[in-house]
């Protein structure tokens, strides 16, 4: 189920739908020097992938990305009990039952300590709003950025939808927006209307040099990623 991308970086993909479409939902596996594992984006945890994991290294950080993406950091912290979970602003007013150790912003990475962040820069896509089956909302999602591999990492913030993927789900992102192109969709512009905040949030991204992006939902690019980030934004924005 792991997949290398790149020296310390594995993704493991599931099935997914999302308004009836098939958009599968990826994770990001980052391993640190001292062979510790943070996992971005949890996605169900089986016998199969504890085992690949464990192979890799030791889970000691899993991460919840943004508003959506959580439903599966509650299993990971049981079957990992000394695994911190990170979580982005938000969730824990949202969700407080989940066992979140930390929010992601600044101060709390200053006073963890963790090693994780030196590793890991990120930024807090503001402005930004989705939306889904319950309405509008906003998304507070945490951007990623792996220096050691210029890899960014984003979760519902940009799709990228190619031939890979089912007919009907081609045809509708082809309509809404992220077919062959790294962007948010149809439904996100409609939502978002602070656009002086996601700009200054794109903008904050593009200061990494960073060539691949990895999504949670869509096809991995390898090559040209902060070209396409940029194009795809300029295009949400205009």
């Amino acid at each position: 189920m792991l997949r290398q991308i790149d020296q310390n970086v594995w993704v493991a993909e599931q099935p997914m739908r999302y308004f009836g479409l098939s958009v599968g939902a990826r994770m990001t596996v980052i391993r640190l020097q001292n062979q510790e594992i943070a996992v971005i984006s949890p996605i169900c945890l089986t016998e199969e992938l504890v085992a690949q994991l464990d192979q890799l290294g030791r889970v000691t950080f899993v991460i919840a990305p943004n508003l959506y993406h959580y439903f599966f950091v509650a299993d990971f912290k049981t079957h990992y009990p000394s695994a911190t979970l990170w979580a982005a602003p938000g969730l824990k007013e949202k969700r407080p039952e989940l066992p979140i150790d930390y929010v992601i912003e600044r101060t709390a990475v200053s006073a963890s300590g963790s090693e994780l962040w030196n590793y890991l820069e990120f930024v807090l896509f503001e402005g930004f709003r989705t939306l889904g089956s319950g309405g509008i909302d906003k998304l507070n999602e945490c951007i990623f950025f792996h220096k050691a591999t210029s890899t960014l990492i984003v979760t519902d913030t940009a799709f990228h939808f190619d031939e890979s993927f089912p007919l009907l789900t081609r045809l509708a992102v082809k309509i809404g927006g992220g077919y062959k192109k790294l962007s948010p969709s149809m439904l996100e512009k409609i939502a978002t209307k602070d656009k002086t905040k996601v700009r200054h949030s794109v903008d904050r991204v593009l200061k990494w040099d960073f060539e691949r992006v990895i999504m949670a939902h869509g096809s991995v690019i390898e090559m040209h990623g902060k070209e396409k980030f940029q194009q795809g934004y300029e295009a949400f924005l205009s």
